[in-house]
C-alpha cells in the first residue's frame, strides 16, 4: 500500500516533524527576563559612566552667547573638581540612576517582545527587522521614561551650576518643577527625545543584529564571548553617536532651564544654526562618544550575562 499514489505512510510523518524541529529549538528571550536583566544592566552602567555624561551636558549648555564658561573638556573637568571636588562630577547622578533602570528595562523588554514576533522559523532576526524592533524600543523608552528623566536631569545639572541653586535634591527638584511648571514641565522636548531615542536604538540594534548574525552564521544559538559582545556594542554605540548627535544637542537645549527661548524643536534647530553655526550641533561629541561606546558595551555585556543566569533559574519554555 505504501507504493500507491497519494498514500502517505504514518512511518514517514516523524521526518516531517523533525524537519520543523529547528524552529522550536531556537532560543528566544522571555520579555520578563529582558526587563529584569535590562534594569540591572542599566543601573550598573550609569554608575560607571556618569562623569562623561555630566561633562557632555555641561558643554552643550555652555552656549557661546554667554560667553562660554569652559574652554573644553579638560577645563570643564578642572573647574568642576576645583569648585566642588571629585563628587562634583557626580552631581545629578541620582536622577539618572532612578531613570536608567526603568529605561533599560523598557528598552530590552520591548525589543525582545517585538523581536520574538519577527524572527523567522530558525529563530533568526535579520538586520532590517532588528532596526524596526530597535526603533519601537527607542520610542517606547522615550515616552515612558527618557523624556521626563532627561528633562529633570538637565534642569538639575543646570540649576546646580547657577549662582544660587534652588533644588536641594532630586526629589525636591522634581516637586519644584511640577509645582511651578506642572507635569508638562517634565515633558519638554518630547519630539526631539522621541526622534533621538528612536534613531539611537534603531541604529544600535541594527548594528548589533548585523554583527551578531555575521558572527553566528547559520547557527542562531551559537554562544558569543562577552568581550566580543562588548566590542560589538561599542561599535554600535559609535555608529549611533555620529548618526544623531545633532538631535541630542537640540534635545538638551529644549530641556534646559532656558527652554522658554525656543517655540518648538524646529525653532530650536533654526536658532542654533543661525546664532552658533553648524558646528554647534556637534558640541560635546567627543565626551559623548566615549560615554556612549562604554555605555552600550557595558549594557550589552551585563544584559547578556544576566539573561544567561536567569535562563538557569527561571524556566519559561
Amino acid at each position: 500500500m505504501s507504493g500507491q499514489p497519494g498514500f502517505v505512510s504514518p512511518f514517514h510523518r516523524p521526518r516531517c516533524l523533525a524537519a520543523a524541529a529547528p524552529a522550536s529549538n531556537a532560543k528566544f528571550t522571555h520579555p520578563g527576563k529582558a526587563i529584569m536583566a535590562g534594569g540591572i544592566a542599566g543601573g550598573i552602567e550609569i554608575c560607571i559612566t556618569f562623569p562623561t555624561e555630566y561633562v557632555k551636558t555641561q558643554l552643550q549648555l555652555d552656549e557661546k552667547a554667554n560667553p562660554p564658561k569652559y574652554k573644553g573638556i579638560g577645563d570643564c573637568v578642572k573647574q568642576t573638581v576645583d569648585g566642588h571636588g571629585v563628587r562634583g562630577l557626580y552631581r545629578g547622578l541620582s536622577s539618572l540612576v532612578y531613570g536608567s533602570i526603568p529605561k533599560a528595562a523598557v528598552r530590552f523588554g520591548v525589543f525582545e517582545f517585538l523581536s520574538n514576533k519577527m524572527r523567522d522559523e530558525s529563530g533568526k532576526l535579520d538586520s532590517k527587522r532588528g532596526f524596526l524592533c530597535g526603533l519601537g524600543a527607542g520610542v517606547a523608552e522615550a515616552v515612558l521614561v527618557v523624556c521626563p528623566m532627561e528633562t529633570v536631569k538637565v534642569k538639575f545639572i543646570h540649576d546646580q551650576t547657577s549662582a544660587n541653586p534652588k533644588y536641594k535634591g532630586f526629589f525636591h527638584g522634581v516637586r519644584e518643577i511640577i509645582r511651578t511648571e506642572g507635569l508638562r514641565g517634565t515633558y519638554q522636548g518630547l519630539t526631539a527625545t522621541v526622534l533621538k531615542q528612536g534613531s539611537n536604538q534603531a541604529i544600535r540594534f541594527y548594528v548589533m543584529t548585523s554583527l551578531r548574525n555575521w558572527y553566528k552564521g547559520d547557527d542562531p544559538n551559537k554562544a558569543i564571548n562577552p568581550l566580543i559582545t562588548g566590542s560589538f556594542g561599542a561599535f554600535a554605540g559609535a555608529a549611533s553617536v555620529f548618526g544623531n548627535t545633532p538631535l541630542d544637542v537640540i534635545k538638551t537645549r529644549m530641556q534646559g532651564l532656558e527652554a522658554h527661548k525656543y517655540k518648538s524643536t524646529m525653532d530650536c534647530a533654526v536658532k542654533i544654526m543661525k546664532h552658533e553655526g553648524p558646528k554647534a550641533f556637534y558640541k560635546g561629541t567627543v565626551p559623548r562618544l566615549g560615554r556612549v561606546c562604554m555605555d552600550v558595551a557595558i549594557v550589552f555585556i551585563i544584559y547578556e550575562e544576566v539573561v544567561k543566569v536567569l535562563n538557569k533559574v527561571w524556566k519559561t519554555d
